[in-house]
């Protein structure tokens, strides 16, 4: 009886958890949307990034596990380079920002979903990681390169229906 409740309680731990991990995913997905509107190409991608830096460290946080920005750094780069086709477009939107006026509208239409996607996905990824007990240190980014790319194309629908959503209002 005493083991079946202390079950249900760290079931409750649990799902509390995973709850305030996707609450800080969804923070900093709207921080990087924003960040992407800096309308300074390659500015607004060293925000996203930090952003994206500082999601995991909240994520490490809530999940006790040591952090290493720099160890950060390197996996989000190496997460973001696996899905190159698609996360290229995050640094199209960025470059196109430099053509004259119609850069920056199309800069604003696009760097969002873009940057929103890769924030929900690298955060996806991190939450995934800590859930299974990994750290900072362990992190393989050979076996997560397959669930990122799946994160960030439920990223750019969830963004772009967002968008879509927000545009016929």
């Amino acid at each position: 009886m005493v083991d079946t409740a202390i079950a249900e309680d760290e079931g409750e731990v649990l799902v509390d958890r995973q709850h305030e991990a996707l609450a800080i995913v969804k923070s900093y997905i709207g921080w990087s949307a924003g960040a992407s509107l800096i309308p300074l190409p390659w500015v607004d991608l060293g925000a996203v990034s930090l952003i994206q830096v500082k999601m995991v460290a909240d994520l490490a946080k809530l999940y006790e596990v040591p952090f290493s920005k720099n160890i950060v750094k390197t996996v989000i780069g190496s997460l973001l380079g696996t899905a190159a086709p698609l996360t290229g477009t995050r640094y199209l939107s960025s470059y196109i920002k430099s053509v004259p006026v119609v850069g920056s509208l199309l800069g604003t239409f696009t760097a969002p979903v873009f940057t929103s996607a890769s924030t929900y996905a690298v955060g996806k990824v991190f939450v995934a990681h800590f859930e299974s007990g990994g750290t900072v240190l362990n992190f393989n980014v050979d076996a997560m390169r397959g669930y990122f790319k799946k994160q960030f194309g439920a990223g750019v629908e969830e963004s772009s229906g967002a968008a879509e959503e927000k545009s016929s209002k």
